[in-house]
């Protein structure tokens, strides 16, 4: 069974947990589920609005786990060079960072970062979904584009 029509037959629930999904550490790719039901009967909008509030309410649970291991501290545990370097990024961007977590791979690392560094909630969701509703509107304009 293809992924598209096994996601699409859960209709936007599903698409909202494809999106959430792929928003977290799990390899995924909400974006072929959300082309495959651009296709389907769905309203464009509501297709838009439930992958990018999914997918940024999953890029905010990897927030959340960056600011609870802020809180958990270990004895004798240093941060390598290389997360040195991303915190050190993620603070001087702030939340501004959050518009590049919809990018593949580095996203969600973007998104645990914020959370260690505590960077200001509302602005770095606020952010984020702009960033993700973008790359879910190139989507679907392309999948217009195409048919």
């Amino acid at each position: 069974m293809e992924l598209g029509p096994m996601w699409e037959g859960l209709g936007l629930p599903g698409l909202f947990l494809a999106s959430f999904l792929a928003a977290t550490i799990l390899p995924f790719s909400s974006e072929a589920v959300l082309a495959a039901m651009a296709l389907g009967p769905w309203s464009w909008m509501a297709l838009w609005l439930t992958a990018s509030i999914g997918n940024t309410l999953g890029g905010l649970s990897s927030y959340g786990l960056g600011r609870l291991g802020r809180r958990l501290t270990w004895r004798g545990v240093r941060a390598d060079a290389s997360s040195a370097q991303w915190t050190t990024r993620i603070r001087r961007w702030g939340p501004w960072a959050a518009l590049l977590t919809w990018l593949p791979v580095v996203g969600d690392a973007i998104a645990v970062a914020l959370g260690v560094v505590a960077a200001p909630w509302g602005a770095t969701a606020l952010l984020m979904f702009m960033g993700k509703a973008a790359r879910y509107a190139v989507v679907l304009g392309a999948m217009r584009a195409v048919g």
